[in-house]
């Protein structure tokens, strides 16, 4: 069987959410201004970490128009990994990307193991400026209503 949301719902990974255009618009001006935040001038860990909050804040939207929120355990990959079966196999590779990021975010935030270079902050908000992108297109076709006029 494939995996799609129902089934990892099942499975206790994500709960249902009934969002709310409200819901939907903090979370989209939170994103940007995670985005606007990570190309300040700032520490190229401190940029990492603030866009990797802004991809999670756009995946966090596509789940809950999809109709559902992450539990606790995992929360930051299943919500990432959602991605795919949302936007469809296109976005694997940006699923897996992000995927990347969050661990890296992971050892340089609670394990002290690397630093980030200042191309991997960069390529992260480059990455969510498409991912925002991408997100804001699907609600425009799949749920318009959720969106502020």
């Amino acid at each position: 069987m494939s995996a799609s949301l129902k089934n990892w719902a099942e499975s206790g990974w994500l709960k249902s959410h009934q969002t709310t255009p409200d819901e939907i618009a903090a979370l989209l001006a939170a994103v940007e201004d995670d985005l606007a935040n990570a190309r300040k001038d700032l520490s190229p860990a401190w940029q990492f970490n603030i866009a990797y909050s802004g991809a999670l804040g756009a995946c966090t939207v596509l789940l809950a128009a999809a109709g559902y929120r992450a539990q606790r355990e995992n929360k930051h990959y299943r919500t990432i990994a959602a991605l795919p079966l949302i936007l469809g196999p296109d976005a694997r590779e940006l699923a897996a990307f992000l995927d990347q990021c969050r661990k890296m975010r992971h050892d340089v935030t609670y394990e002290g193991i690397r630093s980030m270079s200042a191309a991997e902050a960069r390529e992260l908000i480059e990455a969510v400026e498409d991912l925002r992108n991408r997100v804001l297109k699907w609600l425009q076709q799949r749920r318009p209503e959720l969106l502020r006029r």
